[in-house]
């Protein structure tokens, strides 16, 4: 009875702790949405596109915009639920012609002066968003725009960062070239894998210095924006950094001097 005590003040005590730590994240951190053009947008960089528009903040709003009866939005609606993402339908009433625009400008526009975010990200190559970039810009607020690179450079200019895909596409082709570990090697469980992939991106969004060390508690941060039902106890442990320290192999550890913080580097990318 003792222990059963014990074990209910102590996990009770880690989940207090979790709820504290996610609850200061919400009151600090910015709010971002992400509005994503369907029809000029590539679906297999959508994981890619919510690790870079991380960086800036958590995306708190996710909307996908197109005309969902289509054929060429079935990509988009195979990852829908997968990225939490909401499909918006807009109807085509013209043959040939984008009819996305309209809808997603006039909910960036409600969603601006709602006051619920403190940046957009536009994903599209569609220059007829440089006006709405202009306008969320002028009010303030950051716009972070993400498309190919024969985006018009009227739209580029009009973003404070403008992110092009093929740079995207260059991460995942590298991604997928990396050396095969040895035969001999033990082999690697698909959620081994997915928990490597998860971390490497929350470096990568949590940012790193120009040595590849990046703040473990802001990786921690990252990793639960990337999955929501993150917890190192799923793995055996209590806490993020003992998560790491046992793949000694994919990462480093180091602890500044005189202080608490614990800095983290992948070794994946050597």
């Amino acid at each position: 009875m003792r222990f059963l005590k014990r074990m209910f003040f102590v996990n009770n005590g880690y989940n207090e702790a979790m709820a504290n730590e996610n609850q200061n994240n919400i009151n600090t951190e910015k709010r971002i949405a992400i509005l994503i053009d369907g029809d000029n947008a590539q679906s297999s960089l959508i994981e890619n596109m919510l690790v870079e528009a991380g960086k800036f903040g958590n995306a708190t709003i996710r909307r996908v915009y197109g005309d969902w009866t289509t054929s060429n939005m079935k990509s988009w609606k195979d990852i829908l639920n997968s990225y939490a993402l909401q499909p918006i339908q807009q109807f085509r009433y013209t043959i040939g012609k984008n009819s996305t625009d309209s809808a997603m400008i006039i909910d960036a526009m409600d969603i601006l002066h709602s006051e619920q975010v403190d940046g957009f990200c536009l994903v599209s190559s569609d220059s007829d968003y440089t006006r709405l970039a202009t306008r969320i810009r002028e009010s303030g607020k950051l716009v972070v725009g993400i498309g190919r690179k024969l985006t018009p450079r009227a739209f580029v200019s009009a973003c404070n960062v403008f992110i092009y895909t093929e740079n995207l596409v260059t991460k995942q082709v590298q991604k997928s070239i990396k050396p095969k570990p040895p035969e001999k090697a033990e082999e690697i469980s698909p959620q081994e894998l997915e928990l490597i992939d998860h971390i490497d991106q929350a470096i990568d969004m949590a940012g790193s210095d120009e040595d590849g060390w990046a703040n473990l508690s802001e990786v921690g941060t990252a990793l639960r924006r990337i999955d929501p039902g993150f917890d190192p106890r799923t793995y055996g442990v209590k806490q993020l950094s003992q998560l790491v320290r046992a793949r000694k192999s994919n990462y480093d550890l180091k602890k500044l001097a005189g202080k608490s913080i614990i800095h983290i580097r992948s070794k994946n990318d050597d």
